[in-house]
């Protein structure tokens, strides 16, 4: 009796751990498929971006220029490419450091410090995070030409990134993790404000402001709206905004496009490989207090 039970219990056992190996297997397929289905539409322009019009038109899909050229980066570059790109990359790098230092020291002020209006100003914060960027530009290009005097320059679309409610709100939820004894302990230490917040707090949100840098540059990368508003002349225009004015009104140089695209996708690619690993810890500290 005791004999049959073992059998059985290895059994299971073995079977347990099929299910479990097809499992994995089953998990490792998805995700290759997965990854070949978002890999796909960057393979296709960058390889596309060495084609000839003749094979990009082609109705017949094909996979890998039968041709190669370099005519398409010819073009690009007989407009200022280099400084469409220059341009994109300083407003996205600039909006990135600067959205990180004023929402980490915000976040952290909601979070940790008592203060009259504290819960109204941080509702005031949520409430801003529903407006879409469409309904605000108006005002704010208004703003940027009255008040500042900034119209037509590349802080024109700096300046209204820096103030990202959802930058201030998610550094909020990450400084209020930190415990509160060990902010009184610096103090106690003789560590003023500044220097509590440099040595304690910024290394603890770390992760944070890692996942905050990678959404704030690809999110002021892709807002085509706003730097379509805000810039006029050809020499702040940005690398996606030149493209797209070079494209003539009864058709599409799809060359162009993709050797433009394939030159725009390097600055994203490098900045989410340099602030991956904050990234990914920031957003598995986030599974875990969830």
């Amino acid at each position: 009796m005791s004999a049959n039970t073992a059998t059985k219990k290895m059994n299971k056992h073995v079977d347990l751990t099929g299910t479990s190996t097809g499992y994995k297997v089953f998990v490792v397929i998805v995700l290759i498929l997965v990854s070949i289905f978002f890999l796909f539409p960057l393979y296709w322009i960058v390889t596309g971006s060495f084609k000839p019009q003749l094979e990009i038109t082609s109705r017949v899909p094909i996979w890998f220029p039968m041709e190669p050229t370099t005519d398409n980066y010819a073009r690009l570059f007989e407009h200022p490419a280099f400084l469409w790109l220059f341009n994109i990359v300083f407003i996205s790098g600039m909006a990135m450091v600067l959205t990180c230092i004023t929402a980490s020291l915000a976040g952290y002020a909601l979070a940790k410090k008592r203060f009259i209006g504290r819960a109204v100003l941080f509702t005031i914060i949520i409430c801003a995070m529903a407006l879409p960027k469409q309904v605000i530009v108006i005002p704010l290009n208004q703003e940027m030409t009255n008040i500042f005097h900034l119209n037509d320059t590349l802080w024109a679309v700096i300046l209204p990134t820096v103030g990202w409610p959802f930058g201030v709100f998610l550094m909020k939820q990450f400084a209020e993790t930190i415990p509160t004894e060990i902010l009184e302990a610096a103090r106690v230490d003789g560590a003023g404000e500044l220097r509590t917040f440099m040595t304690v707090v910024l290394p603890m949100i770390k992760p944070g402001i890692g996942a905050l840098a990678i959404f704030t540059f690809v999110n002021t990368w892709n807002d085509y709206f706003l730097q379509l508003v805000m810039l006029n002349s050809e020499e702040v225009w940005t690398l996606p905004l030149g493209i797209a004015k070079l494209q003539g009104e009864m058709s599409s140089d799809f060359g162009l496009i993709m050797a433009g695209a394939a030159l725009a996708s390097i600055p994203i690619i490098v900045v989410f490989i340099a602030f991956q690993k904050y990234f990914t810890q920031g957003i598995a500290m986030g599974a875990v207090k969830g």
